[in-house]
């Protein structure tokens, strides 16, 4: 499959954001490296730009998008190969004491679809779906967990109504060999689900295939304590801005910066989401299902620290 990868919002971020030439911005999901581009030509030679990604292949994206960036006055640039729940962790390590934007971009980017990890039910590839090139994978948890683990994953994860039914069929398959392919997972879908349901727009494996993911992730996990060191890290002022994709994901980001603006952090603004024009859904399908939600920070009288600018371009 080639790979490919369209930035979604990339108008709307930039306008929410309102990056400033002199700003230390967190890009904490690089992926195609479509929206660092956009934020790091934002910046000039009094900012900072911290890229995080847990896929090396898209720090090196980001690395090749830094280097193309000609510009005598470009800003400082972070790039770190880890997953941003140790956003506060990474922050401590580059001696930078608070940021002014942050943007999370929860999609997938085309080059992880198109790369040969199972993230895709329309190739045969190997199960594996971790963004890190190592540690647990989906067949792990296909070929060892209970029928009860994996009917709760699908469910919980996927909001799959056959999850039962899948896991089952899963189960059922495995006792004949191990399940190490994703046509071999889709095999056990299909058997795991009534034909009606393989007649649908919608491929009755994407809910299995996302729940999966994110199990082998911990994206929610990830995405908590990512978002509560987004909102410690961020300036009196600051701006976080969130896309998500799926209501799972869309739900905990709405609820953490809902319990944020009670509690007298900052606001939403605007109150509601942010979704793609008619335009862009025409042009790029993954796009339809995004949603922009921003916080900004209350502002205080006394700035917070000022960021580190030791060095043109790091990795950690």
């Amino acid at each position: 499959m080639e790979a490919r990868h369209d930035s979604v919002l990339m108008d709307e971020v930039l306008a929410a954001l309102a990056v400033e030439p002199d700003d230390t911005v967190v890009d904490a999901t690089l992926g195609g490296a479509g929206h660092f581009t956009a934020l790091l030509a934002a910046l000039g030679e009094g900012g900072v730009i911290v890229g995080i990604d847990a896929d090396p292949a898209a720090v090196e994206r980001a690395r090749e998008a830094y280097a193309l960036d000609r510009r005598p006055q470009r800003p400082v640039a972070h790039l770190v190969n880890d997953n941003f729940r140790n956003l506060a962790r990474i922050l401590e390590r580059l001696g930078i004491g608070s940021v002014d934007k942050i943007l999370f971009d929860l999609g997938w980017s085309g080059y992880q679809i198109a790369a040969p990890r199972g993230f895709s039910f329309q190739n045969e590839e190997p199960l594996l779906m971790n963004y890190a090139e190592n540690g647990e994978t989906a067949a792990d948890i296909v070929n060892s967990s209970s029928e009860e683990t994996l009917a709760d994953i699908i469910f919980s994860y996927g909001e799959e109504r056959f999850a039962r039914g899948i896991a089952r069929a899963i189960v059922a398959a495995r006792s004949r060999g191990h399940i190490l392919t994703t046509g071999e997972l889709v095999a056990a879908v299909l058997a795991g689900t009534p034909r009606w349901y393989h007649e649908r727009k919608i491929h009755p494996a994407t809910k299995t295939f996302q729940a999966l993911r994110i199990a082998v992730n911990d994206e929610l996990g990830s995405l908590r304590e990512g978002l509560a060191a987004a909102m410690s890290a961020l300036s009196p002022g600051g701006r976080l801005a969130i896309i998500s994709f799926h209501s799972i994901e869309d739900r905990i980001v709405k609820n953490a910066l809902r319990d944020a603006a009670y509690a007298g952090v900052g606001s939403l603004s605007p109150k509601k989401p942010i979704v793609p024009e008619r335009a862009e859904i025409l042009e790029n399908r993954r796009s339809r299902s995004a949603k922009l939600r921003v916080f900004e920070r209350a502002a205080l009288t006394q700035p917070g620290p000022a960021a580190s600018r030791a060095a043109a371009l790091s990795y950690v």
